[in-house]
């Protein structure tokens, strides 16, 4: 069974930044598609950001575009999101989530097999 736990969450200033990490175990990272999403207090979870099983393609969400970046260190069998520029409205859990299958529409929930847990973002302005 895979399981998937994020760190690196916490409290910063608007304009600063974070860096997330999902670490995988139960199933290499270097075969999954990742991806992160998001959810802030009454609001529906939110695509953030996806990196296809090969590595070939990323994507964003349209409110991240430019100021996040996800890479994947398959050594470490680790998934990242580094979020820079942060804004109060970034505030949200933030989930890690993967696929082994090959998957059409990386930027939906519903694609993914795998979640972490999540990990609270905090963005005060």
């Amino acid at each position: 069974q895979v399981q998937l736990v994020e760190s690196g969450g916490g409290l910063v200033q608007a304009g600063g930044s974070l860096r997330l990490s999902c670490a995988a175990s139960g199933g290499p990272f270097s075969r999954a598609s990742v991806a992160w999403f998001r959810q802030a207090p009454g609001k529906g979870r939110e695509f953030v950001s996806a990196l296809s099983k090969s590595g070939s393609s990323t994507y964003y969400g349209d409110s991240v575009k430019h100021r996040f970046i996800i890479s994947r260190d398959n050594a470490k069998n680790t998934v990242s999101l580094q979020m820079n520029t942060l804004k109060p409205e970034d505030t949200a859990v933030y989930y890690c989530a993967a696929t082994f299958y090959n998957r059409e529409y990386l930027t939906k929930d519903t694609e993914y097999d795998f979640w972490g847990q999540g990990t609270q973002v905090t963005v005060s302005s």
